[in-house]
Order: C-alpha cells, then structure tokens, then sequence
C-alpha cells in the first residue's frame, strides 16, 4: 500500500493502533483524555507535538532495539505483536510509533530506505554480509501541517553500548539518522529510498529483507538469537 493523498489516521492490519495493546501503551505515556476517538483531532497543535514527542521516547527507550531472534511474520510486524514480543528492530519499532501518534490523532506513515553503517556488531555485520542493510526503517508524522520524519529505534542504552549519540526529536526537525559517531567517524548514511506508506507493506519489506540478508535467519520468519548488548559489552572487555 503506497500512501494516500491525505494524511490518515486509519487502523490497519499493522498500525493496529484500536487494538487493546496499543491503546495500554499510549495509556501508560500519556492521559487517557489524549487518546483519539476518531473525532476532533488536530495534529497541528502544540499538544500534538508534545504528545509525538513523549511517544517517540517511550518507544525508542521502552521497547528494546533487538535484530536477534525478532519475529518477522505478519502479526510480528504489527505494533500490538510488537509491543507482545517485547522488543525488535527498526521495522517493529516505526510501525509501533507510527501506531501509537495516530491513536492520539497525529496522522503518520513508515518510511523505509537501505543504508550503510548500520549499528552493528562484527558478528551482525557478517550475518548481514557487510555494511548495508536493506529496508531501514523509520517514521513520518504529520506535525504543523507538514510530515516530518522520526526514528525512535535505538534505545538511549544500545546508543551508550555502541558509542553512538542517540536519536532526539523535538516534534519539528526531522530525526532521521547517525551520522557520526561519538568519535566523529562516520556511522549511517541513506543509499537508497523505498518510499513512504501508509501501512507496513509486509511482503515487499519481509521478502527484501530475507532475499538480501538470508543468513540473518534462523527460521523462515524468524532472525538468529543473540544480543546486541551482549555483544557490545563482550567487544568493550
């Protein structure tokens, strides 16, 4: 599904943001006065900005940025499996944001795109086959009348493991990606963009993740165990 011609607030199979694990989530960040009821909203509002903000922190620190042992199946990838499973990468972590503002009224999209020097460890760098790793995800939300894109996907403690400043949004700029490193050495840059959506467009980001990083795999749906954290505590001994 590419996107619409208007901003939408819709519940899909994959932002599932009516489901009731979405809207416990929301519940948890904020007031229960903000949720959206599907009447009155108004994403150009300094609420709404606050309330994408404060989602946006919840989702990149509460949900733990994983790449091992994620479940990429269809309910896998919707936010309610995402906030079931407890934890996954940036394809889970944009669908859960990109969930979570529209249940409080700020129309969103996922974005996804390949990129170089994604944060890796020397064994996830082999798994992938080197430093490019395809469908990069992130979201756009609608804000002050214009779409502005966030990333809430690397928690603030993975970032601190790895050397790498986390991710800020301040509900105007876009938050998009890393390009340096607490060193100043380069760390992500965009190869190429797959576009914007309305939905998780599940078989062109499964099947292109798959077809490009097959030994990431442990299962047909499912990516190896390991730890990211654990890793990165290991190479730091």
């Amino acid at each position: 599904m590419a996107v619409s011609q208007e901003p939408t607030l819709a519940a899909t199979e994959f932002l599932d943001h009516t489901s009731a694990a979405v809207r416990a989530f929301v519940a948890e960040v904020l007031p229960a006065a903000d949720v959206f009821t599907g009447e009155g909203a108004d994403p150009d509002t300094d609420r709404a900005r606050r309330n994408a903000v404060a989602l946006y922190y919840a989702v990149r620190d509460a949900i733990p940025y994983e790449v091992y042992g994620a479940d990429l199946t269809r309910t896998g990838l919707s936010a309610s499996g995402v906030l079931g499973h407890g934890f996954g990468f940036c394809v889970h972590k944009s669908a859960l944001y990109a969930a979570a503002v529209r249940a409080v009224g700020v129309p969103s999209r996922v974005y996804y795109g390949d990129v170089r020097n994604h944060l890796a460890s020397p064994r996830l760098r082999e798994l992938v086959g080197g430093d490019v790793f395809r469908f990069h995800s992130l979201a756009v939300v609608r804000l002050d009348g214009r779409w502005t894109k966030a990333t809430p996907v690397f928690n603030k403690m993975l970032c601190k493991l790895y050397g790498i400043r986390p991710l800020e949004f301040d509900g105007r700029a876009d938050s998009m990606y890393h390009p340096y490193d607490e060193q100043n050495r380069r760390h992500m840059e965009f190869l190429h963009v797959h576009g914007e959506f309305d939905d998780v467009p599940y078989d062109l980001v499964y099947q292109g993740i798959k077809a490009a990083h097959p030994r990431l795999f442990a299962g047909s749906h499912t990516t190896t165990p390991g730890s990211l954290a654990a890793e990165a505590a290991g190479a730091a001994l």
